[in-house]
């Protein structure tokens, strides 16, 4: 099999080099590397672009287009592999040492439409997190036959995809939006035939300011809402929510409940946002306080979950900012 990594680049001439480096290290011949400068305006990045491909002409190809956000990007490079498998590599981040001989082992032994690994955070030089699905490593397997995959990270870096799934779904990201990987991934897990993981860690991210995670933008965090009425609206119309209730209600509560009010929390916790997301939940999920998967959560979250309910929002900045500044 062949690879295509497509990698978005947007300002990012201080991450860019070491993120390309480490495609090249990997020392896999059947891999292209697809550089797509969605409009930088740092004056470098599109330039250091071009010297790789001129330096690795057989293996580097570059696209320059006008700027239209993450998920334009992706799919601009999507649409140009030619490579079976396709990866996708955030310009500010990079991965370990042999993830392609793995990730093609294990597709010659699955022949999975995705191929699902591990993740690090990494801040500052230093591995801050590790993340790995707690999924079966001997076997493949359909989100119908393992559903609490849908729980898993939704994150498009952290995966493999066969490419002809996108074609032959036409599942795409969305152009400028935020949570445009939470709209696609839980997507492309219920289309998918096969998917296998891997227990290793190949994918580091790189925590920086501007990120989604830390962005102050209180109005944008609204957007987890247009992230759900797109995802619930696409299980509905394939005939799957029902099928899927609980894995989805959980999704609610972590990235709308959880962690969208969180972010609201500390920026502004006056903010109306708060109490939209309660009552998005609410409407969507009348019965989501039931949910079996709430039992999992940590005991922490499942204290933030009450305090939340109780609208003590001042309680849990509180928590928050003592947490901050005792680390």
């Amino acid at each position: 099999m062949t690879f295509s990594v497509v990698i978005p680049v947007y300002n990012v001439k201080d991450y860019l080099p070491k993120c390309i480096d480490s495609v090249l290290a990997q020392n896999f011949d059947d891999c292209e590397i697809l550089l797509v400068d969605d409009g930088s305006t740092d004056g470098e990045s599109g330039a250091i672009c071009d010297r790789y491909a001129a330096a690795h002409p057989e293996q580097i190809r570059v696209i320059h287009k006008p700027n239209g956000g993450l998920g334009d990007a992706r799919n601009v490079g999507l649409e140009a592999a030619q490579g079976d498998y396709l990866l996708f590599i955030d310009s500010d981040d990079y991965i370990g040492p042999g993830m392609l001989t793995a990730l093609a082992a294990a597709i010659d032994r699955f022949h999975s439409d995705v191929i699902d690994f591990g993740l690090a955070v990494v801040s500052g030089d230093k591995v801050t997190k590790q993340l790995v699905d707690a999924l079966p490593h001997d076997r493949a397997f359909t989100l119908a036959e393992l559903p609490q995959m849908l729980l898993a990270l939704p994150n498009a870096c952290s995966r493999c995809w066969k490419r002809s799934l996108f074609l032959e779904t036409g599942i795409r990201y969305p152009s400028r939006v935020w949570y445009e990987d939470i709209r696609t991934t839980t997507k492309l897990f219920a289309a998918a035939g096969s998917i296998c993981a891997i227990a290793d860690v190949f994918y580091y991210y790189v925590e920086r300011e501007g990120s989604i995670t830390r962005n102050p933008n209180v109005a944008r965090n609204a957007e987890i809402l247009d992230a759900f009425d797109d995802l619930l609206g696409w299980y509905r119309e394939n005939g799957l929510f029902e099928q899927y209730y609980n894995e989805l209600s959980r999704l609610a509560v972590d990235h709308i409940l959880l962690a969208g009010s969180v972010r609201v929390l500390r920026a502004d916790p006056e903010s109306e946002l708060l109490d939209r997301f309660q009552d998005y939940v609410q409407k969507q999920f009348p019965d989501w306080r039931d949910n079996p998967y709430l039992q999992q959560l940590p005991r922490k979250h499942r204290l933030l979950v009450s305090l939340l309910l109780k609208k003590r929002y001042g309680t849990v900045r509180a928590l928050f900012l003592l947490k901050q500044k005792l680390s």
